[in-house]
């Protein structure tokens, strides 16, 4: 059973692109051609303002994925086929227009989500339920391609908008895409905001990054998953990752930062030899995982066990690329490096729940 859990996190996490476009729905017509992806966010020090532009040339050609799309008029009604995406709409003050989601966007976001809504499976949504709820727009994510199947045709083929927002692999990716979806939703204000208080905080941990000497610099493994007998390799975040830039952006190095693949797999033996200084798990189906973590044996001689520095980070918080990834950010500087970052403040933490994460 827990194998099983193990295979679709790993896909949910991994999950990068998809393959959705948009069918024609609402008064607008495309204007120009697909014009190029990302480019505008290149920079992490670009004000929102000029990411903008770019976002706003995309709403009335193409989606995320590069989907041809025509923009309906007005956003009434949504349907969020990804929790990235939900809490995104939330944070745009959208929560009451989303009239139907994923199941796990409901199991995390409930409290801001209507009681009644109806909820889909990511994998094999029930396409003639989603097209007589007649939705002005669907978002959906990579994650819906995985089997290579367009489970959203059908929608498409109703004349209902399909927005595609793949999972982006950099910060400048996020970043456009908040931008993008509040472009679609007539949001961009609130878009830009959001975006402008991730540059600031980001700018915060860069000054402060500074104070960090050469031989101060640490590595750190991150992990998604805690090796076991039924699943022995480890899986962490390698060069072509927006969870590397975090870890390099405080200061550290990701030990696993160089790997070709984005996602690799390591033995033990390999996790081990590089001897990381600190781990970061983001394991949420270990028990205990931090005693599991630290006990496990072969691992004594790691620096990271020798003085006990493993930590957890929330798995939600740095998995769904949203601006929520900058708390997972936050939380990662402070554990590696907690005097140079002790006064870092989280621009979007709970402001009744200062002290205690939400529950994933």
């Amino acid at each position: 059973m827990k194998k099983r859990f193990l295979e679709l996190a790993l896909v949910l996490t991994m999950m990068c692109t998809g393959v959705f476009g948009c069918a024609n729905k609402g008064a607008q017509e495309a204007g120009a051609e697909s014009s190029a992806e990302s480019g505008a966010a290149d920079s992490l020090g670009e004000s929102a303002s000029d990411i903008t532009s770019e976002a706003a040339s995309q709403a009335g050609t193409t989606d995320r994925s590069g989907n041809p799309i025509t923009v309906p008029g007005s956003v009434d009604t949504i349907i969020s086929m990804a929790p990235s995406t939900t809490q995104i709409l939330i944070d745009l003050g959208l929560g009451d227009k989303i009239i139907a989601c994923d199941t796990y966007s409901f199991a995390s976001y409930s409290a801001d989500l209507k009681a009644d809504i109806p909820q889909f499976d990511m994998m094999t949504p029930d396409q003639e339920k989603i097209v007589s709820l007649n939705a002005d727009i669907v978002f959906t994510t990579g994650m819906s391609a995985s089997h290579g199947d367009d489970v959203f045709a059908s929608v498409k083929e109703a004349g209902i908008c399909v927005c595609d927002i793949p999972s982006s692999a950099s910060i400048a990716d996020i970043e456009e895409d908040i931008l993008f979806i509040g472009d679609i939703v007539k949001k961009s204000d609130e878009a830009k905001e959001l975006v402008s208080k991730m540059q600031d905080t980001i700018a915060d941990i860069t000054a402060a990054s500074m104070n960090i000497k050469d031989d101060q610099k640490k590595t750190v493994l991150f992990e998604l998953f805690t090796p076991s007998a039924e699943s022995p390799t480890i899986y962490t975040a390698g060069s072509g990752t927006y969870i590397t830039e975090m870890i390099e952006l405080i200061g550290a190095e990701n030990v696993a930062g160089k790997e070709k693949d984005d996602w690799p797999a390591l033995t033990e033996e390999a996790a081990i030899a590089m001897d990381p200084q600190v781990i970061l798990t983001a394991d949420m189906y270990t028990d205990d995982v931090i005693n599991v973590l630290l006990g496990m044996s072969g691992w004594e001689n790691v620096t990271a066990i020798k003085n006990k520095a493993v930590y957890q980070i929330d798995n939600d918080t740095v998995n769904r690329p949203n601006h929520h990834v900058v708390s997972a950010m936050i939380e990662m500087a402070k554990v590696v490096y907690p005097e140079v970052y002790k006064d870092l403040k989280d621009p979007f933490a709970n402001d009744d729940a200062e002290e205690e994460k939400p529950a994933a």
